[in-house]
């Protein structure tokens, strides 16, 4: 169950995917107006989903995944899809349940017993079954780009990875195939929808739950982008308090219940401890997110953590929400510009509220793979100027 391309494998097959997969997001136009533009469209598109809410109480959960996950539909295959494609949706659907299975007891179980749980009945099978539609999907994708042959020319992951298996195809020590860009494919959509998507979640939550520092965003970004239609990820560097809320989000509700495995390659000693060649370790990022040596008030929600006397932005060594070393997550950049452009047009157009009678949302997570909210609703009241 566990997949194998970049996230989960090691060796040469690890090098050359994670390798490929770094420059290839590079490639894409990462931090270019290209790619922000498609990333901006989604958000425009979010922005009008919301605005038919008319201010009334919504969830907003499915909607920024869904907005999310297109945007990896565009980076991978190099088109959107229309939210109410049935396909879109249960790819949608299909990674959510797959990310519920992972954190499950059945999955420790099927991990220790493969060959007996193989004959039982349980979610395992239903988390295969979606497996298999993501398999199923990425393959017809990669079918349309094969015989389009525009890999010559790539526009999109797919075409880059058929280019790139053209050229290593003489290459015994390849691992380029089909096989492992389907698996690549399926990395993106669940190791990038889900973690943007939950992070803008909390984000939601915290500014409904923190009027006073939604408004001094909003503000600061009225005082300087004014009318200004179109965001550049440049901008984040104008806007140093609307940034510093963006990473206190991402540091307040880290929103994994534990880093990705490691495996040391050596015998280590930390602390007078062993760690033999071989081990796998868990690193748990939560305690250095909070941790009161390097953050004022670890359990409170305060985006001075990323500011100076002045008002500028700092950054902290502690910061580490993407990892750190040669494992740090390739889509970091891809991540980092969503979140801000998706934010700041949000907070750009909406007040929001919490609805009558709702003195608090609960910053309590769900405690799973991922750490999301519990489901919430708030109003999404439109700015004079939306």
């Amino acid at each position: 169950m566990v997949l194998k391309c970049i996230v989960n494998s090691n060796g040469e097959t690890w090098k050359q995917q994670r390798r490929f997969a770094v420059i290839t997001l590079r490639k894409l136009g990462l931090g270019k107006k290209s790619m922000e533009r498609q990333i901006e469209e989604e958000a425009n598109q979010l922005v009008e989903t919301f605005v038919h809410a008319k201010g009334q109480p919504l969830d907003p959960a499915s909607y920024i995944r869904n907005s999310v996950t297109n945007v990896i539909s565009a980076v991978t295959f190099g088109h959107l899809f229309s939210v109410e494609d049935k396909e879109f949706l249960q790819i949608v659907e299909a990674v959510q349940i797959i990310l519920k299975f992972s954190a499950s007891i059945v999955y420790v179980l099927y991990e220790l017993f493969p060959r007996l749980m193989n004959h039982l009945p349980g979610p395992h099978k239903k988390a295969f079954s979606c497996l298999a539609v993501m398999n199923s999907f990425a393959k017809k994708e990669i079918e349309k780009h094969k015989e389009n042959q525009a890999w010559h020319d790539p526009q999109d992951f797919i075409d880059f990875y058929l280019h790139q298996m053209e050229k290593s195809k003489k290459d015994p020590a390849s691992t380029y195939n089909e096989e492992n860009l389907v698996q690549c494919i399926i990395d993106l959509f669940i190791a990038g929808s889900d973690t943007t998507a939950n992070t803008l979640h909390w984000a939601l939550l915290f500014m409904a739950n923190h009027p006073d520092i939604q408004e001094k965003v909003h503000k600061e970004i009225k005082d300087v982008l004014g009318s200004v239609q179109s965001l550049s990820y440049q901008d984040k560097k104008k806007l140093p308090y609307t940034n510093a809320v963006i990473q206190e989000v991402q540091r307040a509700q880290y929103i994994l219940l534990f880093g990705v495995s490691r495996q040391c390659a050596k015998d280590v000693n930390m602390f007078h401890f062993l760690i033999p060649k071989g081990t796998f370790v868990i690193p748990d990022i939560y305690s250095v997110l909070h941790d009161p040596i390097h953050w004022e008030t670890p359990e409170a929600f305060n985006p001075n953590h990323f500011l100076d006397k002045d008002g500028l932005f700092v950054e902290n060594e502690a910061f580490l929400p993407f990892g750190a070393g040669a494992r740090i997550c390739p889509g970091e950049q891809l991540a980092r510009i969503e979140l801000f452009i998706f934010f700041t047009s949000l907070m750009r157009a909406f007040k929001f509220q919490l609805p009558d009678g709702v003195k608090e949302l609960s910053e309590e997570p769900i405690f799973g793979f991922t750490t999301p909210p519990h489901p919430y609703k708030l109003c999404a009241v439109p700015r004079c100027n939306t």
